[in-house]
């Protein structure tokens, strides 16, 4: 998939199934928030979900007293799942409809979450682009948190390729620029039953 729009279609049709039965979906967000705790990321902090799609860390956030949420997705039907789930609350998100690779942050992100967008970056051109994002969204002492899957998940994943990190793999590709704080493993289980280990892993600028 190389287009925009192409991309676009593609997770509009897996999201209009719904979410809870697609097989990244979780009901809490919990390595999401270890791992942002671990980073030192307070509610007073901006914090822009990348590929959040219909993900529940915005609610959780937003219970958590955030007051500066970003939630940024390709999927205009991913997002808008999101919307309705959070009713009245979702006027307190701010909703990204963008492809990342073009999308200009309107200002500096304190954290920047992505759990499982990353993986999905199958060329070395695709995660330069990725990268100049990061690093245009952020800043010294800003915080990224990845989770993306480990060298024994899947190959394939909503019918792509995708790629596989090690904690180490993560930090070799963000360079000297950022510097790890935390990094860890989970088993995902699936809606279907289906076992997909994944990294995790906290970095800081500098």
């Amino acid at each position: 998939m190389n287009s925009a729009e192409t991309v676009a279609q593609h997770w509009d049709a897996a999201y209009a199934h719904g979410d809870t039965t697609r097989s990244w979906y979780q009901a809490e967000p919990m390595m999401s928030l270890r791992m942002l705790d671990a980073a030192g990321i307070t509610p007073a902090a901006a914090v822009i979900d990348i590929g959040g799609g219909a993900s529940t860390l915005a609610d959780a956030l937003l219970e958590r007293g955030f007051l500066d949420v970003s939630v940024l997705d390709i999927s205009a039907i991913a997002l808008a799942q999101a919307q309705r789930r959070l009713g009245a609350a979702a006027t307190r998100i701010d909703w990204i409809h963008a492809d990342l690779f073009t999308w200009q942050p309107p200002h500096l992100y304190r954290a920047w979450h992505d759990r499982a967008v990353f993986h999905f970056l199958t060329t070395s051109r695709e995660r330069r682009q990725y990268l100049a994002r990061l690093t245009e969204a952020t800043s010294p002492g800003s915080v990224a948190v990845f989770g993306c899957f480990a060298p024994d998940g899947p190959e394939y994943c909503s019918g792509l390729p995708v790629a596989r990190y090690s904690a180490d793999d993560l930090a070799d590709l963000l360079g000297d620029r950022w510097r790890p704080i935390n990094h860890d493993r989970q088993v995902h289980v699936t809606p279907a039953g289906v076992t997909q280990p994944f990294t995790w892993g906290a970095f800081n600028r500098h």
